[in-house]
């Protein structure tokens, strides 16, 4: 390991502070890569937020670490920093490595693998001033709901399908491994049974884990989501002389695809804060629905009608819905009062039949292997498609031939990156 250099110059600080707080949030590991190295090497660096919902890691180093690390090995780091405990080796991609990490308030994390000892108190200090400037970086994009970032949040949807292909994969080498112990020659039955038992229980809780973690993710209930905005807008209820009516959406209402609540919080919340700016407007009425396939938003003010389409405000509005396929309307009548309906459909546009194309697999052959690959049961995918569970075996056997591959996660794993 490479002894750690010394700190650059007060000018040098300034401009990597500079550096990672510009950053989009596809350079962002990049840029803390470079900046922290110069004072502190280290192999690999991974970020992982759970808030971006598109790309939860962004990684930069050697390509041997970065192209292996999973989810669930930075979400176990993750779990570590939360209880108090500052790990110091964790397994990084499938092997033990030394680690510093690095929590933050916005809950996202940053690991650097294989670091050299830092030089002094200081090193640390500039290490931490950098990671909290990308961490607050991160959550402000975030937060700020850009058109840009939307669109590529939606377009992220395979990151999320390989992510729930690395689970299942994993899951399936546990069901390998409890097989083989029962089919042991070498094992009485008592030893195989109590093997095969410890095994599975512990493969039951990680199932149980994973199965939270790609949930939080992908989605967020309607319900949450919709706290969430009322507790981001509870100081202008209390403190803006405003009286904001909820009128909260159903319980059991579909989950929302995580690119959507955070552009529908930060839809309602800056029409709310237009709205507000309004002579005589005392209340705003805010609602939310879920149809199953739309969320609906309307927000209605009791002013004098004034609010209009053009304005550069709700044009910001209109692109965040647009970027997600979405739509918005202003209706706004003299003495009655201004609305703003907001559509945002749940699912993306169907992507190009590219499967269709390289493996000649029919429509229904490809809807199956979507949803496999997004991790549905045979229960749950002939469910969603109205057909019964021995029609889906029979398309997924078809699928299984046509793409070469004899197990679920291998055909999820080969689809993921085309669908």
């Amino acid at each position: 390991m490479n002894a750690p250099a010394s700190l650059p110059d007060a000018a040098t600080v300034a401009e990597r502070v500079g550096m990672v707080a510009t950053a989009p949030l596809h350079a962002v590991a990049i840029r803390l890569h470079e900046a922290i190295g110069e004072v502190l090497s280290h192999r690999a660096l991974a970020v992982f937020t759970e808030a971006c919902t598109g790309r939860p890691q962004k990684k930069a180093g050697d390509p041997a670490l970065t192209e292996r690390i999973t989810i669930g090995e930075l979400d176990t780091v993750r779990r570590l920093l939360d209880q108090g405990v500052r790990p110091e080796s964790a397994v990084i991609a499938g092997t033990e490595h030394p680690v510093h990490a690095y929590g933050s308030p916005t809950g996202a994390i940053m690991v650097l693998c294989e670091p050299a000892e830092p030089g002094s108190a200081s090193t640390e200090t500039y290490v931490r001033a950098l990671w909290e400037t990308a961490a607050t970086r991160i959550h402000q994009q975030i937060a700020e709901a850009r058109p840009d970032y939307l669109r590529e949040s939606r377009a992220a949807s395979s990151e999320r399908l390989r992510v729930t292909a690395e689970l299942t994969s994993r899951h399936e080498i546990d069901l390998e491994t409890l097989l083989a112990t029962l089919r042991s020659r070498e094992l009485d039955d008592a030893r195989a049974r109590l093997l095969a038992t410890e095994m599975a229980a512990a493969a039951l809780v990680q199932v149980r884990a994973d199965s939270g973690l790609v949930t939080s993710l992908t989605e967020e209930p309607v319900a949450h989501a919709f706290r969430r905005l009322k507790d981001d807008l509870r100081p202008l209820d209390r403190y803006g002389g405003l009286r904001i009516q909820y009128i909260e959406p159903p319980d059991n209402g579909r989950a929302l695809p995580g690119e959507v609540a955070y552009a529908a919080r930060a839809i309602v919340t800056s029409a709310l804060l237009h709205m507000r700016d309004q002579d005589d407007v005392t209340r705003i009425r805010v609602q939310w629905n879920c149809d199953g396939t739309n969320l609906l938003a309307s927000i209605r003010d009791d002013g004098e009608g004034d609010v209009t389409p053009g304005h550069p405000a709700l044009r910001l509005l209109t692109a965040r819905a647009t970027a997600l396929g979405g739509h918005l309307d202003v209706e706004a009548i003299a003495g009655w009062g201004s609305k703003i309906d907001v559509r945002i459909p749940l699912d993306p546009p169907d992507p190009p039949d590219t499967a269709a194309h390289t493996w000649d697999l029919g429509p229904r052959e490809t809807q199956v292997l979507r949803l496999l690959a997004a991790g549905r049961r045979n229960r749950q995918i002939a469910t969603d498609l109205g057909i019964t569970e021995n029609t889906v075996k029979f398309h997924t056997s078809q699928i299984y031939r046509k793409l070469g591959v004899t197990s679920r996660a291998a055909a999820a794993a080969l689809a993921a990156p085309i669908l």
